[in-house]
């Protein structure tokens, strides 16, 4: 084995297989406890997550303040079921886009959003991953970001992110939610193939792909086997 070689085996994210992710969600049952790995409505967990998310949008309202000839219109990222629309973006936003590549999860949306379908929250859902996605130019007040990114490998991630602040409108905002590991290292999960980032390599690839950081936060309440879950708030440089 070449010294190339092994230094890439030794990077976390150069393990990450979207098909192999994608395999693993799919098998997965289409609800707010599978798509929260067993940390469903029996925990803490969802309702400390709205509150949280709601928390930190509040805070950063001074610094979104949607641009003249605007509409608040948001996109959910890596979507699931539908769930962090359904519960709290809906309600800071006139209408929701969604991301979501898991055919599942994307059918079982057609009942959790059925009441904002009706009442026009819902905008387009596109069945594609992240990487296969492209926002139209200028469309976006918030692109929300919760749990998914880390199937995504670094490179990927920055060009992901570069598309996404195309897709801003003036004032617009990337939010990325995601786990940190507690140390300076990455950590790669063969179970469903995704790589979990330090802080310190989020900072480092938002540098890179051109994006500001105007607010971060830790989220509060959750238990404590659970890795450190950060929100961090994003616009172009």
């Amino acid at each position: 084995m070449t010294e190339e070689e092994q230094t890439t085996i030794d990077i976390p994210d150069s393990h990450i297989n979207y098909t192999d992710a994608i395999n693993y969600w799919t098998e997965t049952p289409a609800t707010v406890d599978g798509v929260l790995g067993g940390y469903g409505e029996d925990t803490v967990v969802p309702t400390m997550d709205v509150l949280g998310s709601s928390f930190f949008l509040r805070k950063l309202k001074s610094r979104m303040i949607v641009s003249p000839d605007h509409k608040k219109v948001g996109v959910d990222i890596g979507a699931g079921i539908g769930r962090v629309t359904r519960d709290m973006l809906h309600k800071f936003c006139d209408q929701v886009d969604l991301v979501e590549p898991v055919e599942p999860f994307v059918k079982q949306m057609d009942t959790e959003l059925h009441d904002l379908k009706e009442q026009g929250k819902i905008g387009t859902i596109y069945p594609i991953g992240m990487q296969d996605w492209t926002p139209e130019e200028g469309k976006y007040w918030v692109i929300w970001c919760q749990w998914c990114v880390g199937h995504l490998p670094d490179n990927e991630f920055i060009k992901f992110l570069q598309r996404c602040k195309n897709g801003l409108q003036p004032n617009g905002t990337i939010i990325i939610k995601e786990n940190n590991t507690p140390s300076d290292n990455d950590d790669f999960d063969d179970t469903d193939s995704s790589v979990t980032r330090c802080d310190k390599k989020f900072r480092e690839l938002f540098i890179k792909a051109g994006l500001k950081l105007i607010a971060t936060d830790r989220q509060k309440g959750l238990p404590s086997e659970l890795y450190p879950v950060r929100m961090y708030a994003l616009k172009p440089e």
